[in-house]
C-alpha cells in the first residue's frame, strides 16, 4: 500500500511539473509553426491553391524585426483576396485568424519578450536556410 501510494505522489508531482504555462515566446514559436503547416497543408489542396497563389510567399521568423510588417501585409492580402470565394472558405479564414493572433502577439503582448536578430525584410520571402533555424 506504501508503494502505490508513492507511485500516485510521484507521478501527480511529475504532472505538475510538465503542466507549466507556455511563455508568451514559446507561445509566439508554436503559433508561428502552426501558421507554416497550415499553409503547406493548404497548398497541397486545389480548391484553397488558387487562393494562395495569389497572397505573397510568408516564411515566419520571429527573431526578424520586419515579421510585423510582413504579417500585417499578409492580413490585409486575406481580407482583399482577387477571388471573392475564398474570402468565404473556411480554411483561408481560420489562417486569417490565426495570423491576425500571431500579429496580435508579437506586436503588443510578446512586444517586450522578443529578441529581433535580424531586420532582413526579404528573407521572411524565402525559404530558410537549414543554418538559419534558430529554433533547432
Amino acid at each position: 500500500m506504501d508503494l502505490l501510494r508513492k507511485i500516485i505522489l510521484l507521478s501527480t508531482l511529475f504532472i505538475i511539473a510538465n503542466s507549466a504555462p507556455p511563455t508568451c515566446y514559446s507561445a509566439v514559436l508554436k503559433l508561428s509553426k502552426g501558421i507554416m503547416v497550415s499553409m503547406e497543408r493548404l497548398e497541397k489542396f486545389s480548391v484553397t491553391r488558387q487562393c494562395l497563389a495569389h497572397l505573397p510567399k510568408l516564411y515566419i521568423n520571429v527573431h526578424n524585426a520586419c515579421v510585423v510588417i510582413k504579417l500585417r501585409d499578409h492580413i490585409y492580402a486575406l481580407e482583399n483576396l482577387i477571388i471573392p470565394e475564398c474570402r468565404t472558405l473556411k480554411r483561408i479564414s481560420f489562417l486569417k485568424f490565426r495570423i491576425e493572433r500571431l500579429h496580435n502577439m508579437i506586436a503588443r503582448l510578446c512586444h517586450r519578450d522578443l529578441v529581433f536578430y535580424t531586420d532582413d525584410c526579404p528573407a521572411l520571402e524565402r525559404p530558410p536556410k537549414p543554418e538559419e533555424d534558430i529554433e533547432k
